[in-house]
């Protein structure tokens, strides 16, 4: 069933506030002073497991549509990709300010000399034109497929972001390889769906065509 309007409008607000709860939670741990013996790592670490689950959630929506027949539920998808993109820069923000210190030359040797973060700073910056043309305005501007195109760059975003994670841990890698599974269960179906397609397309292409007749007497002869 399909929400009316102002069904609609009031899931958007839930989702929304549900969006923000995390970046709350956090900042309710830090003033309770109750993240632990390394508050800053806890912060940035949350901040990007987080980016990472709402990049899954946002790739979920659609074979939960298909599945399902929820049809509006393609309109929360902006909502996730934004807030991904947000507690994406948030993740970045609170390395740069929080744990360097906006220390530029530090931070650029860090990006180079260690791998996960220079993967989590190529998938940040992927995101970027992604938020950019996030707008009805930047659908209708570039047209709808090169709008497709320019979006299909969220897959290797978030297999840049569970490499980060994966890098990132350094023994127990038990979340990291969870999110990565969820990650492969997600394009493994977008696979699946286009090999169908392909296959229906094949077989469409070999089946025999109807003649028209448009007024024409049509002799077949054959030998």
């Amino acid at each position: 069933m399909t929400p009316s309007n102002p069904q609609l409008t009031a899931i958007k607000a839930a989702l929304f506030l549900a969006c923000l709860l995390p970046a709350g939670l956090l900042w309710q741990g830090f003033e309770a002073d109750s993240l632990g013996a390394n508050p800053i790592e806890a912060i940035t670490r949350s901040l990007g497991e987080w980016t990472l689950r709402f990049l899954l959630i946002t790739l979920a929506v659609t074979p939960l549509r298909k599945y399902t027949g929820w049809h509006w539920i393609v309109r929360l998808r902006r909502t996730l990709g934004l807030f991904a993109f947000a507690y994406g820069v948030a993740h970045l923000m609170s390395y740069v300010w929080l744990d360097q210190f906006f220390d530029w030359p530090a931070i650029a040797k860090d990006i180079l000399k260690r791998p996960f973060i220079t993967v989590g700073f190529a998938a940040l910056v992927l995101m970027i034109p992604l938020a950019a043309t996030s707008s009805n305005f930047a659908i209708r501007r570039l047209g709808g497929r090169k709008w497709q195109s320019l979006h299909r760059a969220i897959y290797p975003i978030a297999m840049l972001g569970c490499l980060h994670f994966w890098w990132l841990v350094k023994k127990d890698i038990t979340e990291p390889l969870v999110y990565s599974v969820i990650l492969a269960a997600l394009l493994g179906v977008r696979m699946w769906w286009r090999e169908q397609e392909r296959r229906r397309q094949l077989a469409g292409a070999y089946l025999p065509q109807t003649p028209k007749f448009k007024g024409k007497v049509i002799k077949i002869f054959s030998e």
